[in-house]
């Protein structure tokens, strides 16, 4: 009898141990899943919070020209993540981001220094941006009735007026300006000195450049 209950006893000793090792196996397979900071995804499918006004899907733009086939913002996931929680701290305050561009492959960059090929405007491919690397935003605030904050300048206005040291300005957009630049710094970007709109998540500086597209409905 007591042989029979060693048994018995070793027998379930035995199973759990290899009931333990199959919800390790499952536990792996599911952080294998897990999408890794570097990939690129859609912006919309995180959020339904940013307010979208991609300029280079269309023509409304300074090239004068469509070079995004649909208007898309894609990031890397820790880009995305970053803009979450810069969002959810400008919402607070009764604000959301609005989004110009956001990545941008490196043969719609091609296409843009194609148009205008003046490093002073457009960078060069042949170096790419950060833009082309998944970790730039270029963006501006709305108010809680969709009204764009006051900035001073248009997006991608290439005069004195649109870089952060420019003081001649009203107080109402310096404080707009202020308010932009310091959430985003405190959330992982960077600014841009001469554009007020955009900004580059310090940890995607040293990120590869890439190519990749994604598909339109």
């Amino acid at each position: 009898m007591t042989f029979h209950i060693k048994s018995v006893f070793l027998f379930c000793a035995i199973l759990s141990l290899f009931s333990c090792k199959s919800q390790t196996v499952t536990t792996d397979e599911k952080k294998e899943a897990i999408v890794n900071d570097t990939t690129f995804v859609n912006l919309k499918d995180y959020s339904k919070d940013f307010v979208y006004d991609m300029k280079y899907a269309s023509s409304d733009n300074f090239l004068k020209a469509k070079v995004y086939d649909c208007a898309e913002c894609f990031l890397r996931l820790k880009t995305v993540k970053a803009m979450l929680n810069a969002n959810s701290e400008f919402m607070k305050k009764g604000y959301k981001i609005k989004i110009f561009d956001c990545y941008r492959p490196l043969d719609i960059q091609k296409r843009m220094w194609k148009i205008v090929p003046n490093p002073e405007y457009v960078a060069d491919p042949s170096k790419g941006s950060i833009h082309n690397r998944g970790g730039a935003v270029d963006i501006t605030l709305v108010d809680t009735k969709g009204v764009t904050l006051d900035m001073g300048t248009t997006f991608d206005f290439f005069g004195i007026e649109a870089g952060h040291n420019y003081q001649n300005l009203s107080q109402e957009i310096k404080s707009n300006r202020e308010l932009l630049k310091n959430t985003m710094i405190q959330n992982g970007f960077n600014s841009f000195d001469s554009e007020w709109w955009h900004y580059n998540l310090i940890s995607a500086l040293n990120d590869k450049v890439s190519n990749a597209k994604w598909k339109c409905d």
